[in-house]
């Protein structure tokens, strides 16, 4: 049994609560947060806060490392499970509806990314580079996998089996390891992971019907998440390389598990530096790891999947999805290669014209100056975290979707979710963690529908608009920035191997200088930089 809400801040310690506030604050001291320090506002505001009373003890709910689970098991569903409410939902969700963006898909891919007026309801994010958004969609595939709960029927979470680790240990990339998942790995150098070959540059390893063989099948949904998913198999290898060049020990086994450690830490560096202070601003972060969490109260030995996480705060990077995007700037037989995320004229196409994945061709590779910022002014930015979203986001191709069954427009999938797991609303929560909930005149659209959503509102819905209103779109609002914040903290900190606990003093070494290391340093570290991409991109005629 596990606490899952807010602590008495004057109850009596445990030894996994004593341990876990000494190894927060030695990691508070080592990266320049103590005690008495103030919040370093890079970020803006976090939001307007009421000053919450001591919180009584929580009620418990059995959490599982290997099953979804609840932060807050005590508030009820925000709506209840019945036909009214499913239309409502799927109503709320539907292409054309109240999300959609409406972006004017007909202008083309090039158009929709130069012309800020074809999608004057999706609005550009300066705060964001467009790969933000990938980055996050891999961070989601690392820790949370749903496999089998039924969308929009009621299931109890601790019933439902997550395939993978609450951990952000990347079993997404090692599955197993090189025995048990033996098919990742090269079979010339079992301390290597498998990367294929395509016709110009790395692909994921593909079996003779094109399906990418990797640890989790979500991360050849499209172009991005592949190419991601390559840089990660990249980095490993090389890292591999370094690991026989200084260390002493050879052997397989612990080459591998070396290289893993080094790649997984720079990986959750970048969550806590990097990542995270773009979506919720860097004074929830320090907040967080100043005061502790006040939500996600995992113990120090079992961290598991809180379903309002998984099933709707986390999902806000679906708002910040761009309608197209410029893959690469040569790939295109000498041209870039621009494509819609996803369009269903590009189905059964062998080489599809949008960026789906699951094929393997020329063009199809991802040129990184549009995602990341790499100084020579190529990247593109996010849209803003806001109730739209991008209009291919509402026909998703039946291979992008895990169950490969419909519906195929993405917020209906997500609004489902809530019945699935009876979540409550945003107010309930925002209630209990002692914020400001947002007024009611800010939710009149929901009136439409006639359940009362407005003043009992869709947890995915309310953090979105929490956003929207708290942060102009910016970065998240105190409700769901918080909960996204707390989770991905607290599993680094309930995780003995992650750096944060096994060494708070460790630095990225991995091509940064002076202790910084960003998701640029990466990718070059990987060998998928612009830089080395033109030093061996073939010469087109």
């Amino acid at each position: 049994m596990e606490r899952n809400d807010a602590a008495d801040a004057n109850e009596p310690m445990n030894d996994d609560d004593a341990a876990s506030r000494l190894n927060r604050r030695r990691f508070l001291g080592l990266i320049g947060v103590g005690a008495g320090a103030s919040a370093v506002a890079l970020a803006g505001p976090v939001g307007s806060v009421i000053a919450a009373p001591p919180a009584a003890r929580s009620e418990t709910a059995v959490t599982s490392p290997t099953s979804f689970g609840r932060i807050f098991p005590q508030l009820p569903p925000f709506a209840e499970a019945n036909d009214a409410v499913r239309a409502a939902l799927v109503e709320m969700g539907k292409p054309g509806g109240l999300l959609d963006a409406r972006d004017n898909l007909a202008a083309g891919p090039i158009a929709l990314i130069t012309d800020p007026l074809l999608s004057a309801n999706n609005p550009n994010n300066p705060t964001h580079t467009a790969g933000t958004t990938f980055f996050g969609q891999f961070v989601d595939h690392d820790i949370t996998f749903d496999t089998a709960s039924p969308l929009g029927v009621p299931t109890e979470p601790s019933a439902s089996v997550n395939s993978r680790t609450p951990s952000l240990d990347l079993d997404s990339v090692y599955g197993a390891g090189p025995v048990a998942s033996a098919q990742l790995y090269d079979p010339a150098d079992r301390a290597k992971l498998l990367v294929g070959a395509g016709p110009l540059f790395e692909d994921l390893p593909r079996s003779e019907g094109g399906g990418a063989v990797i640890g989790d099948p979500r991360n050849d949904e499209h172009m991005v998440i592949a190419g991601l998913q390559a840089a990660f198999l990249l980095f490993h290898n090389r890292m591999v390389d370094q690991v026989r060049a200084e260390d002493r020990d050879t052997r397989i086994n612990h080459v591998h598990r070396e290289a893993r450690r080094l790649t997984t830490w720079h990986y959750q560096w970048m969550i806590v530096h990097e990542f995270l202070p773009l979506i919720v601003g860097q004074p929830m972060v320090d907040d967080i790891l100043r005061r502790g969490r006040r939500a996600y109260r995992a113990g120090l030995r079992q961290a598991f999947m809180p379903v309002e996480f998984q099933g709707a705060c986390y999902r806000f990077g679906h708002s910040m999805v761009r309608p197209s995007y410029r893959a690469n700037l040569k790939g295109d037989n000498g041209a870039p290669f621009f494509g819609m995320i996803f369009d269903p004229a590009g189905d059964g196409q062998a080489d599809p014209s949008d960026l789906r994945g699951g094929s393997r061709a020329a063009r199809r590779f991802i040129g990184w100056q549009t995602f990341f910022d790499f100084g020579d002014g190529e990247v593109k930015p996010n849209k803003l975290i806001d109730t739209k979203l991008s209009t291919p986001l509402f026909n998703l191709p039946l291979g992008a979707i895990a169950s490969h069954s419909g519906p195929q427009a993405l917020p209906e999938r997500t609004l489902l979710r809530h019945l699935t797991w009876s979540l409550p609303s945003g107010q309930a929560i925002a209630s209990r963690l002692g914020v400001a909930p947002l007024a009611a005149g800010d939710l009149d659209e929901l009136r439409q529908f006639g359940v009362g959503f407005e003043t009992s509102t869709p947890l995915w819905y309310y953090t979105l608009k929490e956003a929207e209103v708290v942060e102009h779109g910016l970065r998240l609002g105190p409700v769901g920035g918080r909960i996204v914040a707390e989770v991905l903290l607290g599993l680094l900190f309930t995780d003995p191997d992650a750096y944060v606990v096994a060494r708070p003093s460790w630095q990225p070494t991995a091509g940064a200088s002076s202790g910084t290391f960003r998701m640029t340093d990466f990718l070059r570290f990987a060998g998928v930089d612009p830089a080395t991409r033109h030093a061996h991109q073939p010469s087109f005629a």
